[in-house]
């Protein structure tokens, strides 16, 4: 039997145009530091629709809000370019008498090893795990399993699209903007010094140091050869 649709055109100019945004993407993922099979992994999120707000938010339970992400152009606070930054601004070296570098003895029963908050962000007691695999980066933040899990340079990563894009905003922190991470070790909290661009290839940010820091790293939106890259120090 033939089937048949009738045309239908819709008007998103009315007065409910601010409640729909564009459609679902469908487009190449690249993970960062992850196995070669998962370069062909495909984004099937709603990356560029509407975002809901927090489960348990204030906004959760009112209608018709929520952020669009496809239609948002992000501005980053500090100044960034796509030049590969020098590496002057932390000290740079080989550990002496770190700790805790690898991550025997930090997981907990659920499989993380810490939770990570960002206040100014929003994302509170996001859970780490360890290893920055597209799964893990599905249930939260994925841990450079080559960096130190505690003492030295912190390594994270998480996506920056859809509802588990955790880091999907971190370009528009600044300098003094706070960062926590909590292990089975304690907590400690970190202040932004550095937020710019490198190059997708370019893991010198998270070499081995002589002080505690966090490094985060996400995509940056439509240009794949690049990443957002932040790093913060510790502060009593």
């Amino acid at each position: 039997m033939p089937v048949a649709a009738t045309p239908m055109t819709y008007n998103f100019g009315g007065s409910n145009s601010g409640n729909f945004a564009k459609p679902t993407s469908v487009e190449p993922e690249i993970i960062i530091g992850g196995p070669a099979d998962e370069n062909s992994n495909i984004n099937r999120s709603k990356d560029s629709a509407t975002i809901p707000p927090s489960f348990g938010s204030h906004a959760s339970n009112i209608s018709n809000v929520g952020s669009s992400s496809g239609n948002v152009e992000y501005q980053p606070i500090s100044s960034v370019n796509s030049d590969i930054p020098p590496l002057t601004d932390v000290s740079y070296s080989s550990y002496s008498s770190n700790r805790f570098t690898a991550s025997d003895g930090m997981f907990y029963t659920d499989g993380s090893i810490g939770t990570l908050s960002i206040p100014k962000l929003n994302v509170n007691n996001i859970k780490v795990y360890e290893e920055e695999s597209l799964e893990n980066m599905r249930r939260g933040v994925g841990h450079f399993s080559f960096t130190s899990c505690w003492d030295g340079n912190v390594g994270f990563a998480a996506h920056n699209r859809g509802t588990i894009g955790y880091f999907g905003r971190i370009h528009t922190l600044g300098n003094g903007d706070k960062i926590t991470y909590t292990t089975k070790l304690g907590t400690r909290t970190y202040e932004v010094f550095y937020v710019g661009q490198i190059n997708e290839t370019d893991f010198s940010r998270l070499g081995r140091v002589s002080e505690n820091i966090v490094t985060l790293i996400t995509c940056v939106n439509d240009i794949p050869e690049l990443r957002w890259c932040v790093q913060a120090r510790e502060v009593n």
